[in-house]
């Protein structure tokens, strides 16, 4: 089992074809959807940590909110903020990075604040708040490849658990919801929100995700049919 959450994404990166999809998002409220393989989210993921290593200065020791849905972009943001050394908590955060409807209710606590449009075709926020940046936006500006200076280790501070203990936690979870390597999950956000569930049992465990925000009961079947989904997480 892996050591840290930047091992796990590692190993479910090597695991299979880099282009195959490894997180596929549904919005059935708004109709998006977007597909992106490992090496996509690879590159959001990295794009992410070298805009909080290089944009905002932080690393090891420093503490990232994360106050927004499961998305895909939550995703990237979280594996980022990982990959970066960074602990994900809501107390005393050094930076947030929050969905739009969330992001003015950070600003002015002295942490650099992101906010996420969580829009159709990555779509940035059309006017962001005074005090926030918009994520997109900014996180653009920044490389497709992130090298650590001193990689994550197992005892580094993940959430309130160590990485060793989240990987952990994550593989028990994976057990729990009967999720194996090679499964394509489709799982509805509402009834998992936590990234235990949506993003880390798969990834700790080699499966893929179709996560479904919103979703009609009725379409539901039919696109666990159209996605090859092995198991549906409702």
């Amino acid at each position: 089992m892996p050591a840290t959450v930047p091992a796990a994404f590692a190993a479910a990166l090597a695991a299979g074809d880099p282009a195959r999809p490894l997180l596929t998002w549904y919005d059935d409220a708004t109709g998006d959807r977007a597909e992106l393989s490992g090496a996509t989210l690879a590159n959001w993921v990295a794009k992410t940590a070298n805009l909080l290593v290089d944009g905002c200065g932080r690393g090891a020791g420093d503490t990232a909110a994360v106050d927004a849905p499961p998305h895909w972009q939550t995703g990237a943001v979280l594996l980022g903020c990982w990959s970066a050394g960074l602990r994900v908590a809501a107390d005393r955060p050094d930076v947030v990075f929050a969905a739009a409807d969330r992001a003015a209710a950070h600003a002015g606590t002295g942490a650099d604040v992101y906010g996420m449009a969580l829009a159709p075709l990555a779509a940035p926020m059309r006017q962001p708040p005074p005090g926030v940046a918009d994520y997109v936006t900014e996180v653009r500006l920044h490389g497709d490849h992130f090298h650590p200076a001193v990689p994550v280790r197992a005892d580094d501070p993940a959430t309130e658990l160590t990485h060793a203990e989240l990987c952990a936690a994550a593989a028990e979870r994976a057990g729990a919801l009967n999720i194996g390597a090679g499964d394509r999950v489709l799982i509805v956000a509402q009834a998992h929100p936590d990234p235990l569930d949506w993003l880390l049992a798969p990834l700790v465990a080699g499966a893929s995700v179709v996560l479904c925000a919103h979703p009609d009961p009725a379409a539901l079947p039919g696109r666990a049919t159209t996605e090859r989904a092995t198991l549906t997480l409702r």
